[in-house]
């Protein structure tokens, strides 16, 4: 089931233009990245999507909803988490949450309910009467998630959730945010992309307010350019290896890389041809070297997105 859905998004600050003519559609029960680099336009589009912002030209919708003309309903359809989360530093997590609950217009039964859940869920028990500055950075994106999520929003939009975290921290919200993803519809952007492999179900990459690609990762790498990549461990010297490769294998990139125990690990990226991998054996026998490993292996993310994003200014 189509839940959000993005047309032909268009958006200027003055002369600039941040999004030029966007367009992506989320399913119900997804977790989606938005992964580009800084500046790209990922704040941006999901403003505009949580009616934060008007688009220039084209539409959102969200559950059927144009954001432009049903603002409020949409609103109360989202939780949105912006990258520096709106905390009041002077109040208890209770207090704050209390607070938010009272601008939902949660009743007072409905609020009692809706705090203890989402504390919960969130882990903040020990932490529920601590005044909000004796937080870490992590237990304050904990008290973020929590808020946004008390008035049971179908749909979860998080912008850059992991932003300065410490790594212990970033597992710990990124476990929360897949646990979360279990009941909800959620959104995030991020420039960093282990955040997308470990956490989200599709990705969509943006480029100076451009899609440049969207899909399962697997999916977008198989339709770049009909490259492949083979994976192949030699026991040979790395020198001498490096140097009888430069006219026995014709290749766009021959990665090459020294392993334990005396082996040598080669990535080649190169136009699919039927009979490569045959290639690579012949070429490990005649020259005597043990080949221990030959496979074919799909584009990682970051080969995909230093592909969709190299040559280019990042506005």
């Amino acid at each position: 089931m189509e839940l959000i859905k993005v047309s032909n998004l268009t958006k200027y600050y003055g002369d600039v233009q941040a999004v030029s003519n966007a367009g992506f559609s989320v399913n119900k029960g997804e977790i989606v990245g938005l992964l580009g680099p800084n500046g790209a336009g990922k704040t941006t589009i999901m403003k505009i999507i949580t009616g934060y912002l008007a688009a220039t030209s084209g539409s959102a919708e969200v559950g059927g909803l144009d954001v432009a003309e049903h603002p409020l309903k949409v609103k109360s359809m989202i939780g949105y988490l912006p990258e520096n989360s709106p905390l009041y530093h002077d109040m208890t997590v209770f207090e704050y949450l209390s607070f938010i609950a009272e601008i939902r217009g949660l009743y007072k039964k409905e609020s009692k309910r809706a705090i203890e859940e989402k504390v919960r869920v969130c882990g903040l028990e020990p932490m529920l009467h601590r005044s909000i500055s004796a937080l870490s950075k992590g237990f304050r994106q904990r008290v973020g998630l929590a808020s946004v999520l008390l008035h049971d929003p179908e749909i979860l939009i998080l912008d850059e959730p992991t932003s300065g975290l410490d790594p212990r921290q970033i597992i710990e919200i990124r476990q929360l945010i897949r646990e979360i993803g279990c009941e909800k519809t959620v959104i995030l952007s991020t420039h960093i992309l282990a955040e997308v492999e470990v956490t989200c179900s599709r990705v969509i990459i943006i480029n100076n307010g451009r899609i440049a690609a969207q899909g399962q990762t697997s999916d977008i790498a198989g339709s770049l350019s009909g490259n492949e990549v083979i994976s192949a461990v030699f026991r040979a010297p790395k020198e001498e290896l490096e140097q009888k490769l430069a006219g026995a294998i014709i290749a766009h990139r021959i990665e090459c890389t020294s392993l334990d125990d005396g082996l040598v690990r080669l990535k080649i990226e190169t136009e699919k041809k039927p009979r490569l991998t045959e290639e690579i054996f012949h070429f490990a026998v005649s020259n005597g070297y043990t080949l221990s490993e030959l496979k074919k292996e799909g584009l990682s993310l970051e080969e995909v997105f230093i592909q969709l994003t190299a040559g280019e200014g990042h506005q």
